[in-house]
Order: structure tokens, then sequence, then C-alpha cells
């Protein structure tokens, strides 16, 4: 380590220090400006001249929206187009409907594995509220659980959906670190996903099984009537009309389940994934000038797949659904204002991943790491921990830890998917007050900070671990 080094680290230091400060203090910095302001500062700082400033930012922007953005915008259309048709609604309850009480934590967690894979937390959250909701004063009326049924459902739903947001591509941190580390992205989907269903298992039911007759959660009785289109509170003794069964879990959800096929509904959400995983598969088995080996590696692109999933659902769950072609555009156009805030960030964050490559802080980080002889998926799980806590952005956490751990990355195989599972595992740790899906749950649930802690937090800090043992343990196997 030269003097040099050492300064480059001392500015990585610094930078991180003035990110979260911008981000947290009273002046609250959007993460996107935070990240550019941070990113320019660090380049000057550096040395690099003012029109290498520029030509980083710029590329590090560019190139990161040209593989992430597209892909992003098209898997926000699909997630909207599930939800407003009904579809995401019919496969939770399909699942659900055949579950007893015992393996209704399983089934949610099901439920919410399927839906989870092309939605973000947020969105596949309040999509199965209602599913949550109904069940629960079921579970009530007949008193067939101690403590919070909501908190015995919420649980292995909250310890899916993060999962799979985090961990699990064709979500934007995944993608991100797919791209950043230059890991395969089909054998990043299968590491992915080997590491996530006993993560889930772990952090959904057996948790929520243990939490749940420790918390009094009551969510808002208006609210609750809001999402299950039934009068009255979830608390209310007179129930006896759904305690058989007959609740209508999302009849008040979004775009009801009428006319949809479940067999249409998982083909929406699978057709995407399928695509990716055969790409991976065709790579492996076939010859490199197979025809089919060409076909499916470009059908398995991810904005190829996420395109071909997108028009399929715009026909058999948009159109088909009778919804009026203004209607399914005036959607599609809201759902891409929704990930405007996301895309903003991903470009700050590649504007950041460029400027640590150009000035060289990467490759200093890498020899600060060889002498300390800290295992690469630990760092890389510390680094978006602590600045995804810091920041209260699983994003900045995820696209800063990428951007750091690059140029000790190797070329492509096993480890470096196993990377993206990590790093994206460390994002979703210690999910608190400066995080946005935290009040998301605290307010749906009705719950007390300390509640939301005990839960929210515990979960998703659960998940965190267990993704990142679960990756330790393959990295020792393969």
């Amino acid at each position: 380590m030269t003097g040099h080094a050492w300064l480059l680290l001392a500015t990585l230091a610094a930078a991180i220090g003035v990110l979260v400060l911008l981000i947290n203090s009273r002046l609250r910095f959007h993460p996107f400006v935070a990240l550019m302001a941070v990113s320019i500062g660090v380049a000057l700082v550096a040395g690099l001249s003012t029109e290498q400033i520029a030509d980083s930012v710029e590329k590090g922007a560019g190139d990161i929206l040209g593989n992430v953005g597209i892909t992003l915008a098209f898997g926000a259309m699909l997630g909207r187009l599930l939800a407003d048709s009904g579809a995401t609604e019919r496969i939770a309850r399909v699942i659900v409907d055949r579950a007893g009480t015992g393996s209704l934590p399983w089934y949610m967690a099901g439920a919410a594995f399927v839906i989870g894979i092309p939605m973000f937390f947020e969105v596949g959250l309040i999509v199965l509220l209602p599913l949550i909701f109904s069940v629960a004063r079921r579970l009530q009326a007949d008193g067939r659980i101690k403590g919070s049924a909501h908190v015995y459902l919420a649980a292995p739903t909250i310890a899916a959906l993060c999962t799979l947001h985090g961990m699990v591509p064709p979500h934007p941190g995944p993608l991100i670190g797919v791209q950043g580390l230059h890991a395969d992205l089909g054998t990043t989907i299968l590491v992915g996903l080997i590491c996530a269903v006993p993560t889930i298992v772990v952090s959904g039911p057996l948790y929520g099984r243990w939490i749940a007759p420790r918390l009094a959660v009551h969510p808002d009785r208006e609210l609750v009537a809001q999402f299950t289109g039934v009068a009255g509170a979830a608390e209310d003794a007179d129930t006896s009309s759904t305690a058989g069964g007959a609740a209508r879990p999302g009849a008040a959800g979004a775009g009801g389940t009428g006319g949809v096929a479940l067999g249409w509904a998982l083909a929406s959400v699978l057709v995407p994934v399928v695509l990716m995983l055969l790409r991976t598969v065709a790579e492996l088995a076939l010859a490199g000038s197979s025809p089919v080996r060409h076909v499916l590696t470009f059908t398995g692109e991810p904005v190829i797949a996420m395109f071909a999933g997108f028009l399929f659902a715009l026909f058999a769950l948009g159109y088909r659904s009778g919804h009026a072609p203004e209607k399914v555009r005036e959607s599609l156009t809201g759902a891409i204002k929704s990930v405007a805030g996301i895309l903003l960030i991903i470009a700050g964050g590649g504007a950041f991943n460029q400027v640590l490559e150009d000035t060289g802080i990467g490759k200093a980080v890498e020899s600060a790491a060889t002498g300390a002889h800290l295992n690469l998926l630990l760092l890389g799980w510390l680094i978006a921990l602590v600045l995804s806590f810091s920041t209260g952005s699983a994003t900045v956490g995820i696209v800063a830890a990428t951007g750091i751990l690059a140029p000790m990355a190797g070329d492509g195989g096993v480890q470096n998917s196993l990377l993206v599972v990590a790093i994206g595992a460390g994002s979703i740790g210690l999910n608190y007050v400066n995080h946005a899906g935290f009040w998301l749950v605290k307010e749906s649930f009705g719950m007390t900070l300390g509640q939301a802690t005990k839960s929210h937090t515990a979960i998703q800090t659960l998940v965190s671990v267990c993704g990142l043992l679960m990756a330790l343990l393959i990295s020792v196997l393969v």
C-alpha cells in the first residue's frame, strides 16, 4: 500500500461520510443529487481533469441506464399489468385457499414468492394486503391462533418479498450487481433462488410463528374495510358469515379477480424468468454454433426477456381483460412515473461507480482488502449493509458496494453471482426508520415503533444474515 493508495482510501471514506450526511441531514438531498455531488467531489480530489470528470459521469450514468434502466421500466409496467388485472391476487388466493391454519404462513410465503419475482417490495406488499387482512380476519374470528394473526401472515410475506427484491434478478438491485460485476444473469438467478428458499423459510414462517404470539397488532378498521371490501373492523366479533371461508380477500384490490385464469396469471409472471434461465441452460449445454443457442441467448437478454414478458402480459392481461386501451396506457404511464426516482438513483450510482474506477480508488480498495485477508462476500455484504442503513436506500448500498468491489471481482462464474447475492443481502438488513418500506409496514398494520422493529426490521435483518450465510456456504461447496 503506497501513500497515494492510502489517500484514495481516505477519499473514499470521506465520500461515504458526505453521502450519508447529505441524505440524512436537514438538507435531505435526494440520493441522486447526493451521488452526483459526491462523484464529482471525489473526482476532483483524486485529480481527474474537468474533461475526464464529465466523461466519467456521463459514461457511468449512461452505461448503467442502458443495461438496467430499460429492463426496470419494463418490469414496472409488467408489475402494474399484473396488479391491475387481478392476476397477482388470483395467484395468491388459489394458493392460500388450499391451506390449513398451520400451513397458512407457508402458503403466504409461496404466494409472495411467486408475486415477488417481478414486483418491488412495496408494490407486492400493497397487492397482498387485501389477502392478509381478509385471511387474518377469518383466523381471529375462529380463534385459531394466539397473538396477532396479522403478524402471523405478514412475516412470511415480508420475508419472501424482500428476499427476492434484494437477492434475485430481475429486480433492479441484483441487476445492477450483475452488470457491474460482470456476473452471468442466469447463474445469478439460479444461485439467488437457491439462497432465497432457506432464507425465506427461516425469516418468514419460522420467525413469524415465534413472534406473532408476542405482538398485539391491530390495523386501522377503516383501512381493513378499504382493502377487503368488508364493512367493520378486523377485530369485529360478528364475523360468522365469513368464518367458514366466505370472506372476500381482495375484493377491493387492484382489478379484482374477475376473468383472470390462473394459467395466464402464472405465465405472465414466469415468462421473463424462464427466458433468462433458458439462456443459461443453452450456453452451458449447446454448442456455440447452434441456431437454438443463438435464439435462446437473444431472447434471454434481460431487456428482451422483460420486453417479451411485458408484451405477453399486455395482451393476456391488459387487452383481454376488457380494459379500454386508453386506460391501459394511462396505467402503464403511471408505472413508469413510479420508478423514475429509482432510475435516477441508479444513474447516480453508475456515475459514482465509474468515478471510483477511473480514479483508481477501486484498485486501492482491492489492495487493502487483499492485505487484510477479508472474505470478498463478507466485505460486499458489510459495505452494502452499512450504506443501506446509513442512507435509507438499499439501491445506494448496492450501487456503491458494486462499484467499490468491481475491481476485485473475477471474470465471471459462480463466485461473481454469489457476490451479487451477498451485496443484495447486505442491502436488506437493518431496515429501519429511514427506509420507506419500514413506514409502509408500520402504518399498514397499525404498529408501534417497537412492534415494527421487532417484526419488519428483525425479519429483514434475518433475511440479510441468512442470505450471506447461504452465499458463504455455496462458495465453499463450489
